[in-house]
């Protein structure tokens, strides 16, 4: 493996996307989790829709469209609106996350996020969990206005470090990503935290890991 950039999605990939629901679970109840997984679909039905539409909104605002539909769902009080919004601004990270990151920092690869997020979430997130000196750059959508998997997004990067994109190893825990990054050319590897089953979207990982820590067996400088 050839890797000259490793490049992370964000979201539920280095930050747990539901932590933010779980942190409000004495309030919202046994069903906080399901709650969760509604509102991140939603989330990411919202960003397909309106891509395909082409009718943009930021990340934030979609985030925010789609909280409040998932609220009316699950009946939650529309007072933790602002709480839930709050929390998903500081997204925790997955237990591995920095001593991985600060691993990969040591072998001088280029590290970069690709998201779906502003750059303003973005700074904040990786600002917040103290993450913020280990990325050389972190990718939004909004510098091309389309969301993932328009091959627009893939190109970020390439653009940027002048490589292959088979020289950039990208790692998601959407399978969907993965896929889209795969077929674009990214050598992709699938971040599969939850046991789930791969998409048939013309595109099979050759890696797949249950956590980042992993990513250090398969990587080689």
């Amino acid at each position: 493996m050839n890797t000259k950039v490793i490049v992370f999605d964000a979201y539920g990939t280095l930050f747990d996307v539901n932590s933010a629901a779980e942190k409000c679970k004495n309030k919202i109840g046994d069903k906080w989790e399901v709650f969760a997984n509604f509102w991140r679909t939603t989330q990411l039905e919202y960003t397909w829709l309106r891509s395909l539409m082409k009718r943009h909104k930021d990340f934030w605002q979609v985030t925010e469209d789609s909280l409040d539909k998932s609220m009316k769902v699950f009946n939650i009080e529309k007072s933790m609106k602002t709480e839930l919004l709050n929390l998903y601004k500081v997204l925790s990270p997955f237990q591995e996350v920095k001593e991985v990151l600060k691993i990969l920092k040591k072998k001088k690869l280029k590290l970069a996020i690709l998201s779906n997020g502003t750059p303003d979430l973005l700074n904040e997130l990786v600002t917040s969990n103290k993450l913020d000196n280990l990325f050389d750059d972190l990718f939004s959508i909004e510098q091309v206005k389309v969301y993932k998997p328009h091959s627009k997004v893939y190109d970020l990067p390439v653009n940027k470090y002048k490589v292959k994109p088979r020289e950039i190893t990208f790692l998601s825990a959407n399978t969907w990503d993965v896929s889209g990054g795969g077929n674009y050319g990214y050598n992709s590897i699938w971040v599969n935290r939850n046991n789930s089953q791969f998409d048939n979207l013309d595109y099979k990982p050759k890696n797949e890991i249950d956590n980042l820590s992993q990513l250090l067996d398969i990587i080689e400088t």
